[in-house]
C-alpha cells in the first residue's frame, strides 16, 4: 500500500497525486494540515522532520520531498515512463523541476495568487506592492518555461512527465489571478499547454476539495 500525506490543497501534494494517477497507481491519501493551529501531529513530524508536505510510505520505505516522492512514483512502479528517455530530456525536466521549486512557487503562488485571490476572500485587501513587486520575477519565470515548453502536447513532447506533474498545480492557481492570466496569455506554448492538461482525468480527478 502506498500512503501519501498532506492536505489536498497544497500544489505540492497535488504534484504527487497527480504523478501516481498518471502512473495508474492505487494509494491512501492521509490528509495532514501544516496550517493548523497546532501544527503538523507529532506522529507526522516522525517521517517529516521539517514538517511540509507530502511525505510518502511505502511498506518499509519513507520519503519526503517532492521531487524524490516523484521520482520514486516513477521508477519504483510499472506504469507509463513519466520521465524522458534521453540525457536531455531528463535534464530540461530537472531543469523545470528546479525553475518549479527554486523560483515559481513563492513568486506565483504565495506573493501573486495567495494575495489576489485567498487573502481577499473575506475582504481584506490584497498587498498591492508585495504583488507588484512580484511580478517582475514572475515574468522571468514565465518566460523561461515558456522557452522550454516544446510545443507539444506536453511540457517536454507528446507524453507527460514529472515537469507536467509539477508545474501543472503552481500554473492552474497562478492563472487564476488576474495578473497570472495576464501573463499565461502572453506565453502560447504555455497557455496551450496547460489548457490542455487541465482536461486530463488525473488533474480533474485530483482537484481540491476542503481549498484551493
Amino acid at each position: 500500500m502506498i500512503e501519501l500525506y498532506g492536505a489536498d490543497y497544497s500544489v505540492y501534494v497535488r504534484s504527487a497525486r497527480l504523478a501516481l494517477a498518471e502512473k495508474g497507481l492505487a494509494y491512501k491519501h492521509v490528509p495532514i494540515d501544516v496550517f493548523a493551529p497546532e501544527g503538523p501531529p507529532a506522529d507526522y513530524l516522525a517521517l517529516h522532520p521539517f514538517g511540509k508536505i507530502p511525505a510518502l510510505k511505502h511498506g518499509d520505505a519513507t520519503l519526503y520531498e517532492t521531487v524524490a516522492i516523484l521520482r520514486y512514483i516513477d521508477e519504483a512502479f510499472d506504469g507509463p515512463p513519466l520521465q524522458p528517455d534521453d540525457p536531455l530530456g531528463r535534464a530540461r525536466m530537472t531543469q523545470i523541476l528546479s525553475i518549479l521549486d527554486t523560483y515559481a512557487y513563492r513568486t506565483l503562488v504565495w506573493d501573486i495568487f495567495v494575495e489576489r485571490i485567498v487573502k481577499t476572500r473575506d475582504g481584506t485587501p490584497a498587498d498591492e506592492v508585495k504583488i507588484a513587486a512580484a511580478m517582475g520575477a514572475a515574468r522571468t519565470i514565465i518566460t523561461a518555461l515558456e522557452s522550454l515548453c516544446s510545443g507539444g502536447s506536453f511540457l517536454l513532447g507528446t507524453r507527460p512527465s514529472l515537469a507536467d506533474c509539477h508545474a501543472a498545480p503552481m500554473l492552474a492557481l497562478f492563472q487564476m489571478a488576474e495578473e497570472g492570466s495576464l501573463l499565461l496569455k502572453a506565453a502560447p506554448r504555455l497557455s496551450a499547454w496547460l489548457a490542455h492538461f487541465a482536461t486530463r482525468p488525473s488533474f480533474q480527478e485530483t482537484a481540491p476539495q476542503s481549498r484551493d
